[in-house]
């Protein structure tokens, strides 16, 4: 979205192009003699070998085809929102002019001005269907579509899902019967390294073409939306470029832009890392949206989490790949496929489990009631189970434990403990559950590393259920080695590996 500042950004780029043309003309007018080269007896540089250039020069034209397949689809998606600021600025503010009147908060100070901004967008169909960011037309009064050919339409909103950042708009009024579309490619195929291609509107200046290379695929915990897949490119992304496609050298979107870092330095603008959507996961969506219905999210009812070194080994699987169930929830899908605390998925719908985020986006985009088979493994042997998918609850969102996962080498645990009471229960609103509370973390340890903390309870100790201080110390041992607990926290459950 462009804020006042980008316009003034880019009025200043038009305003030094006007000032280049005047200081041109003026250095015409009022001399009529020929210009003449200060060395006319320079000799002329021999021309380039075609052999040498002649990859460049094919690369080139690949750029030129891709672009001109791909821009006349690009449209430019403007926004309008009316909002309340103050109409004067007092210096002790408009309260203190009220007040000093007997009036309070002084609504009659007030002013409603419009608020803009510009994102970019694809054409789906030639029934005028836009693809664009939900970040763009969120909470908008009004909506214009401007066309590469600069045929401008108002637009309405047709279908959200904010969860993962997608909305559709269609043009409203006479939509034309000669409308350019985009074609969807298969973002999955992308590998790192590959070529692409960005268009959009950075800081408002539309049909911008930039390239660059896929950097990275499948990231996740970026903090942008609820279910995120991302296309990682150095292709420049900036303000204006959201909602625009990311374009492989076949002319096919394989990813939608949607956000940048900007290295912390408070610049809004690309510092060589952009994140897409990538294609597939809008493909699943498009005919729920285009006609306006509700995303259904499919749910298993498990917390779980990535697996490291320690925790692989505790708990026999090769490698790191997979998701760690650390919770089951009752009377959930997860539990009634038999699904335990403990086991490491590693398929899902046929599908490898990378890690605790690639299972929540593949249970996410499943269909509720679909049955499909999952591959755990338990006790270091593999095991098929068949699940039957449950739909989301508005608010429910499957998920995996917050607790971090790292390797810790250190000599001692530096836990104080104590078996829960029901008092102790009580006062760490812990009623019902049974185990030893964390009282004390020192500070350095083995314990504090692994990111435990005071109000913990710890419920297993290398796979046995823990009751009270006497079975957590028999399940730990006296012997040096890895340990494994199963801690429960504000109702979450996680595993902790650690080598005392």
């Amino acid at each position: 979205m462009m804020k006042n500042t980008e316009k003034l950004r880019a009025a200043g780029i038009i305003s030094g192009i006007a000032l280049f043309v005047a200081a041109a003309l003026f250095a015409t007018v009022g001399s009529h003699k020929p210009v003449v080269p200060a060395d006319a007896t320079a000799t002329a540089p021999a021309a380039l070998d075609p052999a040498v250039i002649a990859p460049a020069l094919q690369l080139e034209k690949a750029y030129e085809a891709v672009a001109a397949h791909i821009r006349p689809a690009v449209v430019g998606v403007y926004s309008e929102k009316m909002v309340t600021v103050p109409a004067f600025p007092f210096p002790f503010g408009n309260d203190f002019f009220g007040q000093f009147f007997g009036q309070q908060g002084s609504p009659q100070l007030a002013r409603r001005v419009p608020q803009r901004g510009l994102g970019s967008g694809m054409i789906l169909d030639q029934a005028g269907h836009i693809l664009t960011n939900y970040h763009v037309v969120a909470n908008v009064d009004r909506i214009k579509v401007r066309l590469a050919d600069k045929r401008s339409f108002p637009a309405k909103i047709v279908g959200t899902d904010p969860k993962a950042d997608i909305a559709i708009i269609q043009l409203e009024g006479t939509v034309p019967h000669d409308l350019p579309t985009i074609r969807l490619g298969d973002s999955d195929a992308m590998q790192v390294g590959q070529i692409v291609i960005a268009v959009g509107a950075p800081f408002g200046l539309t049909q911008t073409v930039t390239h660059g290379i896929i950097s990275a695929t499948g990231r996740s915990d970026v903090g942008i939306s609820t279910y995120e897949d991302f296309l990682q490119t150095d292709a420049p992304i900036n303000p204006g470029n959201s909602g625009g496609p990311l374009v492989n050298m076949h002319g096919e979107v394989i990813g939608m832009n949607s956000a940048i870092a900007t290295g912390g330095n408070g610049a809004e603008q690309s510092a060589g890392i952009g994140f897409s959507i990538p294609s597939n996961m809008i493909k699943s969506e498009l005919p729920t949206l285009i006609r306006g219905g509700h995303i259904a999210r499919g749910v298993l009812g498990v917390v779980v989490q990535d697996l490291d070194a320690n925790l692989a080994r505790s708990f026999h699987v090769p490698g790191t790949a997979g998701a760690l169930v650390a919770q089951v929830n009752p009377n959930s899908p997860a539990a009634h496929a038999g699904i335990r605390s403990g086991d490491v998925i590693t398929q899902f719908d046929g599908k490898d489990v990378a890690d605790s985020g690639t299972l929540r986006n593949i249970v996410a985009t499943t269909p509720p009631g679909r049955t499909v088979p999952v591959k755990v493994v338990r006790n270091g042997e593999a095991r098929m189970l068949r699940v039957t998918v449950g739909r989301m609850d508005t608010g429910s969102v499957g998920t995996r434990s917050n607790q971090p996962t790292q390797p810790v080498k250190l000599a001692k645990l530096g836990l104080q403990v104590q078996t829960l009471t029901p008092e102790l229960a009580s006062r760490n609103h812990l009623d019902g559950e049974r185990g030893v509370l964390i009282t004390g973390v020192q500070t350095g340890s083995v314990a504090s590393m692994a990111n435990l903390e005071p109000g913990d309870l710890i419920v297993q100790a290398n796979h046995e259920t823990v009751t009270d201080v006497a079975s957590l110390n028999r399940a730990i041992g006296s012997e040096s080695g890895s340990i494994t607990m199963l801690v429960k926290r504000r109702g979450m459950s996680f595993f902790v590996s650690m080598d005392d």
